[in-house]
Protein backbone atom coordinates (compact mmCIF):
# COMPACT_ATOMS: atom_id res chain seq x y z
CA UNK A 1 0.00 0.00 0.00
CA UNK A 2 1.62 3.24 -1.46
CA UNK A 3 1.76 5.98 1.87
CA UNK A 4 0.56 9.38 0.90
CA UNK A 5 1.74 12.30 3.06
CA UNK A 6 0.04 15.52 2.67
CA UNK A 7 0.92 18.85 4.62
CA UNK A 8 -1.53 20.87 5.26
CA UNK A 9 -2.01 25.26 6.37
CA UNK A 10 -4.44 27.41 7.14
CA UNK A 11 -5.53 27.99 3.69
CA UNK A 12 -7.76 24.54 4.02
CA UNK A 13 -9.55 25.59 7.14
CA UNK A 14 -9.75 29.27 5.89
CA UNK A 15 -12.69 28.07 3.82
CA UNK A 16 -14.24 26.36 7.14
CA UNK A 17 -14.62 30.45 8.46
CA UNK A 18 -11.02 30.07 10.45
CA UNK A 19 -9.12 32.80 9.87
CA UNK A 20 -5.61 32.44 8.84
CA UNK A 21 -2.95 33.16 11.19
CA UNK A 22 -0.83 36.19 9.80
CA UNK A 23 -3.29 38.46 7.64
CA UNK A 24 -2.20 40.94 5.19
CA UNK A 25 -1.15 43.64 7.64
CA UNK A 26 0.84 41.22 9.92
CA UNK A 27 -1.68 40.63 12.27
CA UNK A 28 -4.17 37.96 13.62
CA UNK A 29 -7.10 38.84 14.55
CA UNK A 30 -5.96 42.31 15.26
CA UNK A 31 -3.34 41.08 17.74
CA UNK A 32 0.21 41.56 17.00
CA UNK A 33 1.25 37.93 16.79
CA UNK A 34 3.93 38.67 19.08
CA UNK A 35 1.79 39.64 22.00
CA UNK A 36 0.15 36.48 21.77
CA UNK A 37 2.19 33.77 20.42
CA UNK A 38 5.69 34.07 22.36
CA UNK A 39 6.79 32.90 25.65
CA UNK A 40 7.43 37.32 26.13
CA UNK A 41 4.11 37.87 25.36
CA UNK A 42 2.59 34.87 27.94
CA UNK A 43 5.26 36.40 30.50
CA UNK A 44 4.21 40.29 30.04
CA UNK A 45 0.18 39.47 29.92
CA UNK A 46 -0.65 36.38 30.75
CA UNK A 47 -4.52 37.06 31.32
CA UNK A 48 -4.27 38.40 27.34
CA UNK A 49 -2.61 35.26 26.08
CA UNK A 50 -5.51 33.42 27.88
CA UNK A 51 -8.42 35.32 26.72
CA UNK A 52 -6.74 35.33 23.18
CA UNK A 53 -7.15 31.46 22.56
CA UNK A 54 -10.33 31.27 24.20
CA UNK A 55 -11.80 33.25 21.90
CA UNK A 56 -10.20 30.72 19.34
CA UNK A 57 -11.64 28.03 20.89
CA UNK A 58 -15.14 29.40 21.01
CA UNK A 59 -14.49 30.00 17.25
CA UNK A 60 -13.26 26.87 16.84
CA UNK A 61 -16.49 24.81 18.05
CA UNK A 62 -18.60 26.52 15.88
CA UNK A 63 -17.05 26.07 12.26
CA UNK A 64 -17.31 22.71 10.65
CA UNK A 65 -14.39 20.42 8.05
CA UNK A 66 -14.86 21.14 4.54
CA UNK A 67 -14.99 19.62 1.37
CA UNK A 68 -11.59 19.26 1.21
CA UNK A 69 -10.96 17.97 4.98
CA UNK A 70 -13.45 15.14 3.76
CA UNK A 71 -12.12 14.51 0.72
CA UNK A 72 -8.73 13.84 2.54
CA UNK A 73 -10.71 10.50 3.87
CA UNK A 74 -11.61 9.40 1.60
CA UNK A 75 -7.45 8.23 0.37
CA UNK A 76 -7.61 5.61 3.35
CA UNK A 77 -9.24 3.36 1.22
CA UNK A 78 -6.55 2.70 -1.01
CA UNK A 79 -3.78 4.49 0.72
CA UNK A 80 -1.66 4.82 3.97
CA UNK A 81 -2.46 8.05 4.68
CA UNK A 82 -0.37 10.53 7.18
CA UNK A 83 -1.61 14.16 7.19
CA UNK A 84 1.01 16.90 9.06
CA UNK A 85 -0.73 19.81 9.41
CA UNK A 86 0.68 23.43 10.68
CA UNK A 87 -3.44 24.14 12.24
CA UNK A 88 -4.20 24.09 15.75
CA UNK A 89 -7.90 23.07 15.13
CA UNK A 90 -9.07 19.16 14.71
CA UNK A 91 -10.89 19.73 11.61
CA UNK A 92 -8.79 17.04 10.46
CA UNK A 93 -9.66 14.81 13.20
CA UNK A 94 -13.25 15.73 12.85
CA UNK A 95 -13.30 14.87 9.21
CA UNK A 96 -12.28 11.30 9.90
CA UNK A 97 -8.77 11.20 9.12
CA UNK A 98 -6.93 8.69 11.24
CA UNK A 99 -3.54 9.70 11.63
CA UNK A 100 -3.33 13.82 12.00
CA UNK A 101 0.29 14.95 13.37
CA UNK A 102 -0.01 18.72 14.75
CA UNK A 103 3.49 20.81 13.94
CA UNK A 104 2.24 23.85 16.15
CA UNK A 105 -0.05 21.82 18.72
CA UNK A 106 -3.86 22.01 19.53
CA UNK A 107 -6.13 24.32 20.41
CA UNK A 108 -8.53 22.00 22.49
CA UNK A 109 -5.67 20.96 24.51
CA UNK A 110 -4.27 22.38 27.47
CA UNK A 111 -0.19 21.60 29.02
CA UNK A 112 1.46 22.28 32.29
CA UNK A 113 3.80 25.27 32.54
CA UNK A 114 5.70 23.07 35.01
CA UNK A 115 5.44 19.64 32.79
CA UNK A 116 5.18 20.55 29.01
CA UNK A 117 4.47 16.98 28.94
CA UNK A 118 1.12 16.85 31.11
CA UNK A 119 -1.31 17.24 28.38
CA UNK A 120 -5.17 17.45 28.68
CA UNK A 121 -8.01 17.78 26.43
CA UNK A 122 -9.70 21.41 26.91
CA UNK A 123 -13.04 22.65 25.46
CA UNK A 124 -13.62 25.52 27.68
CA UNK A 125 -11.99 28.90 28.57
CA UNK A 126 -9.01 28.75 30.25
CA UNK A 127 -8.35 31.30 33.20
CA UNK A 128 -5.56 32.29 35.46
CA UNK A 129 -5.90 30.45 38.46
CA UNK A 130 -6.61 27.08 35.98
CA UNK A 131 -3.80 24.56 37.46
CA UNK A 132 -2.06 21.36 36.69
CA UNK A 133 -1.81 18.65 39.21
CA UNK A 134 1.75 19.96 40.46
CA UNK A 135 -0.09 23.48 41.07
CA UNK A 136 1.01 25.62 38.49
CA UNK A 137 -0.65 27.23 35.63
CA UNK A 138 -2.33 25.64 32.84
CA UNK A 139 -1.39 26.94 29.35
CA UNK A 140 -2.55 26.59 25.71
CA UNK A 141 -0.83 23.88 23.93
CA UNK A 142 0.45 25.64 21.37
CA UNK A 143 3.76 26.14 19.96
CA UNK A 144 5.03 29.88 20.19
CA UNK A 145 7.35 31.39 18.05
CA UNK A 146 10.79 30.82 19.75
CA UNK A 147 9.89 27.94 21.13
CA UNK A 148 11.11 24.29 19.67
CA UNK A 149 8.84 22.54 17.33
CA UNK A 150 9.15 18.92 19.05
CA UNK A 151 6.67 17.11 16.58
CA UNK A 152 9.07 18.08 13.39
CA UNK A 153 11.46 14.72 13.39
CA UNK A 154 8.05 12.96 13.77
CA UNK A 155 7.12 14.94 10.48
CA UNK A 156 10.50 14.73 8.46
CA UNK A 157 10.36 10.92 9.13
CA UNK A 158 6.92 10.84 7.41
CA UNK A 159 8.05 12.81 4.17
CA UNK A 160 11.06 10.68 4.20
CA UNK A 161 8.94 8.10 3.68
CA UNK A 162 6.73 8.83 1.52
CA UNK A 163 5.43 7.58 -2.26
CA UNK A 164 3.23 10.81 -2.53
CA UNK A 165 3.57 14.39 -1.12
CA UNK A 166 0.30 16.39 -1.15
CA UNK A 167 0.75 20.04 -0.18
CA UNK A 168 -2.81 22.07 0.63
CA UNK A 169 -3.48 25.25 1.84
CA UNK A 170 0.24 26.30 2.78
CA UNK A 171 2.80 28.24 0.75
CA UNK A 172 5.72 26.45 2.80
CA UNK A 173 7.41 29.43 2.84
CA UNK A 174 7.75 29.32 6.64
CA UNK A 175 10.38 27.26 8.73
CA UNK A 176 10.46 24.69 10.28
CA UNK A 177 7.67 23.54 8.22
CA UNK A 178 9.38 24.61 4.71
CA UNK A 179 12.07 22.64 5.47
CA UNK A 180 10.06 19.38 5.33
CA UNK A 181 10.16 19.73 1.73
CA UNK A 182 14.02 19.01 2.17
CA UNK A 183 13.43 15.69 3.26
CA UNK A 184 11.35 14.58 0.28
CA UNK A 185 13.41 11.93 -1.81
CA UNK A 186 13.68 13.07 -5.69
CA UNK A 187 11.02 11.17 -8.17
CA UNK A 188 8.31 11.22 -5.40
CA UNK A 189 5.32 13.23 -6.86
CA UNK A 190 4.65 16.79 -5.32
CA UNK A 191 1.28 17.65 -5.64
CA UNK A 192 0.16 21.68 -4.63
CA UNK A 193 -2.87 22.75 -4.22
CA UNK A 194 -3.14 26.52 -4.10
CA UNK A 195 -5.11 29.42 -5.66
CA UNK A 196 -1.76 31.29 -5.46
CA UNK A 197 1.22 28.19 -6.18
CA UNK A 198 4.68 30.21 -4.46
CA UNK A 199 6.40 27.03 -4.22
CA UNK A 200 9.60 25.93 -6.21
CA UNK A 201 8.68 23.59 -8.70
CA UNK A 202 10.53 20.54 -9.77
CA UNK A 203 10.12 18.10 -12.45
CA UNK A 204 8.05 16.06 -9.67
CA UNK A 205 5.88 19.04 -9.01
CA UNK A 206 2.08 19.11 -9.85
CA UNK A 207 0.39 22.30 -9.68
CA UNK A 208 -3.49 22.58 -9.10
CA UNK A 209 -4.14 26.36 -9.13
CA UNK A 210 -7.61 25.96 -7.10
CA UNK A 211 -8.83 26.58 -3.65
CA UNK A 212 -8.57 23.45 -1.32
CA UNK A 213 -12.46 22.62 -1.56
CA UNK A 214 -12.63 22.61 -5.45
CA UNK A 215 -8.51 20.80 -5.70
CA UNK A 216 -8.23 18.44 -3.29
CA UNK A 217 -11.91 16.78 -3.87
CA UNK A 218 -10.55 16.35 -7.71
CA UNK A 219 -7.10 15.34 -7.07
CA UNK A 220 -8.67 12.68 -4.66
CA UNK A 221 -11.01 11.08 -7.07
CA UNK A 222 -8.00 11.15 -9.89
CA UNK A 223 -5.66 9.72 -6.85
CA UNK A 224 -8.50 6.88 -5.88
CA UNK A 225 -9.39 6.34 -9.96
CA UNK A 226 -5.41 5.55 -10.80
CA UNK A 227 -4.53 3.40 -7.66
Amino acid sequence: MQHIVILTGAGISAESGLKTFRDSDGLWEGHDIMEVASPEGWDRNTEKVLDFYNQRRKQLLKVAPNKAHKALVKLEAKYKVSIVTQNIDDLHERAGSSRVIHLHGELLKVRSTFDHDLVMDWKNDVKIGDFCEHNFQLRPHVVWFGEPVPMFPMAADLVQNADILIIVGTSMQVYPAAALLDFVEENVPIYFVDPKPAIRPRDSTIIINEQATIGVPKLVLDLLQNS
